[in-house]
């Protein structure tokens, strides 16, 4: 074959291809078999391999992913991504609605109402027809560059039906099926699961390697327009219209209505049914229409004055208790947990849910067989909300906890002005075991390649029985045991070797003492600066430190006070590992930053970091981060969705960053 003919039939296949992939992955309308697909593809691959000078960017073949990359460059929206105000109940829409007339008068508002899907926002630019760019939402003006793992996303079209420039925004996601295949998989190889959809969305279109984000079967939404030229629309619906003509997947079960009566009728039905879906969503977005009333209405400098989404309830479900199991955890805590009846909830599987202590058993008088009420509170964590007592069958069983530790048979003691229970027997199997699994963590020090299993792993086979040991451990016994080959135990014995290195709050903050959390472990380092005048400090001393209290002062005095914790940092000093702060001092971080000696409130999502990186971020800078805006609050982080403490923070003229300006000033 020439390579004019070759030309011809590439072309050929691409638009085949291109038109049974919006049949399959827009349309859910298959017209070939996998089979005749596969064979388009295959034949489409060896063509271009044979003229590689006809590859191009819009070829289906190019959506695997290409080579890893060092880092995401920033993307300029052509308009501001706005985040939008939320509703929480039917009086909160209609105040949105008495709003709006207020502005725009009573005459022919009309709404869009479309579901809210749980995802990443993206930002997708078309040159001529031809998809060149893709990013995330970032602050709104600002995101990141995730074209390559855009294209792996098989509903989003390489190439329109028309040569548009144009700029459309969506939300990319993870269907359920592939959650659940995801999951079931991770489950196989013993892995840790992933929470739920929206998070692996997210994840996989940040990551650096496109071929990752390829394997994870993302879908995409596209529910807006930036830019557009060379068209012309008059409204919202008609501008999702116009995007399905293009090729692009709208939402199917979107609807215009000419009052916020059917609008709320409309929420209520969905906020029952949303479980049907194959795809998560939290709630449903309402827009007015028309553009002309949208330009009048405006924008506030964080949400447009036209749109608002509505946030469903927490999702709650009936199930059985089935029993209730007791662990140990580090500090010799007894938590009891709930084991429950498999129910579907918020879009996992829940089986299982905290108690917390002895008190809230009782407080709830749950019964062993008592039918129950679950909620995730958030969406995140499942809690019993209430015993449904009417209904039970005389079947069901007192449940009593118990007075000796389910691990090492030691008596349970209840210490003064606490719920829990606690094993207090230092030499307890459970304390040591969850203790190494909370010194290796990510918050301590930080030893890759160093999980739960490993841990639980390396105690069962006797070659570890406290912290120390982790810097004595042996390749070759390493060798021996289950899943670890040559490669695992090289990184293992690097990681380990590597956290050597780590400054002093890392180590204190591993050794688990009790009351010292992540932001006090800093403290007691940039202060007493060296493991040796921690171990000798008075609890005079710590107290007369900012933010050591007296009990936590005791705490650590009478920590350092035990034989064998001293004989442990012998034994890590050994080893070679770092018994110095080596960060900045406390005098230094709060003349550099802007967040020294600052009160700092953090709301709503974060895109780049955790709410909880974020904390430790500014407290590392002399900050202090409050959950309430009060008059005496310096700064308030404002992410996607940020709600009541950000209309406070307006109220009382408190300086308020975005996610751009909160990194640019850390």
């Amino acid at each position: 074959m020439d390579l004019q003919a070759a030309q011809i039939r590439i072309e050929q296949l691409k638009e085949w291809i291109a038109k049974h992939d919006f049949l399959y992955y827009v349309k859910d309308n298959p017209q070939i078999s996998d089979q005749e697909y596969d064979q388009l593809m295959q034949e489409l691959i060896q063509l271009e391999g044979n003229f590689p000078e006809l590859l191009t960017v819009d070829s289906p073949t190019q959506r695997v992913g290409g080579e890893p990359l060092p880092f995401f460059e920033k993307v300029e929206h052509s308009s501001p991504m706005l985040s939008l105000g939320n509703a929480f109940n039917v009086d909160d829409l209609r105040d949105f609605d008495r709003r709006v007339k207020q502005h725009v008068g009573e005459h022919s508002v009309k709404y869009v109402c479309e579901l809210k899907i749980d995802g990443l926002a993206v930002s997708l630019r078309y040159e001529a027809g031809m998809f060149v760019q893709g990013a995330t939402r970032g602050d709104g003006s600002i995101g990141e560059d995730i074209t390559l793992n855009l294209r792996t996303i098989r509903s989003l079209p390489l190439k329109l039906t028309e040569p548009r420039t144009i700029e459309v925004r969506g939300e990319a996601f993870m269907p359920k099926p592939a959650f659940e295949k995801i999951n079931r998989l991770r489950a196989e190889q013993g892995e840790a699961l992933f929470a739920n959809p929206r998070n692996v969305a997210a994840g996989s279109l940040r990551q650096l390697d496109p071929k990752l984000a390829a394997a994870r079967e993302l879908d995409i939404f596209l529910y807006g327009v930036g830019s557009l030229e060379g068209e012309h629309v008059d409204s919202h619906s008609e501008a999702l219209d116009y995007l399905e003509t293009l090729g692009f997947k709208v939402n199917p079960k979107r609807r215009l209505f000419a009052s916020m009566e059917e609008v709320i009728e409309f929420v209520e039905a969905w906020t029952l049914k949303r479980s049907e879906l194959p795809y998560e969503i939290d709630g449903l977005v309402v827009k007015v229409d028309s553009f002309a009333q949208q330009q009048e209405l405006g924008s506030t400098a964080r949400s447009p004055r036209w749109a608002v989404a509505y946030k469903f309830p927490a999702e709650e479900a009936v199930t059985v208790l089935e029993d209730i199991e007791v662990s140990v955890g580090r500090t010799g805590v007894v938590t009891p947990t709930a084991i429950l009846q498999a129910v579907s909830l918020a879009g996992t599987t829940v089986q299982r849910a905290s108690l917390h202590n002895e008190d809230i058993i009782r407080e709830k008088g749950l019964m062993l067989g008592d039918q129950v009420i679950v909620k995730k509170a958030g969406d995140i964590i499942p809690e019993i909300v209430a015993v449904l007592a009417e209904r039970r069958t005389g079947a069901e069983q007192p449940f009593s906890m118990p007075t000796e530790c389910p691990e090492c048979d030691s008596a349970l003691v209840r210490l003064e002005d606490e719920v829990a229970l606690r094993c207090i027997n230092p030499s307890c199997p459970a304390h040591i075991r969850e203790g190494m699994i909370h010194f290796v963590s990510r918050n301590a020090m930080n030893i890759d390649g160093l999980g739960e299993r490993l841990i639980t792993q390396l105690f069962n086979h006797k070659l570890v029985n406290g912290v120390a040991d982790l810097y004595f451990l042996n390749r070759d016994e390493l060798l021996r045991l289950e899943r670890m080959g040559e490669k695992s135990v090289e990184n293992l014995l690097n990681g380990i070797e590597a956290s050597k290195q780590n400054s002093l709050e890392r180590l204190v903050f591993g050794l688990g003492i009790r009351l010292v959390g992540v932001k006090a472990a800093r403290t007691l380092s940039q202060h007493l600066l060296t493991m040796d005048q921690l171990m000798n400090v008075t609890e005079e001393e710590l107290v007369a430190i900012d933010e050591i209290g007296p009990k936590m002062a005791q705490s650590v005095v009478t920590y350092f006070q035990n034989e064998q914790v001293r004989e442990t940092i012998e034994r890590l000093r050994s080893a070679g590992v770092n018994l110095e702060y080596t960060g900045p001092r406390v005098e230094q971080i709060q003349a550099d930053s802007p967040f020294g000696g600052k009160t700092v409130v953090i709301t709503g999502t974060l895109e780049q970091m955790t709410r909880k990186e974020a904390q430790t971020a500014i407290e590392e800078r002399g900050g202090k981060v409050s959950g309430s805006v009060s008059s005496r609050t310096d700064f308030v982080v404002a992410g996607e969705s940020a709600g009541s403490k950000l209309r406070r923070a307006e109220e009382l003229n408190v300086t308020v960053l975005n996610e751009e300006q909160f990194l640019s000033m850390l």
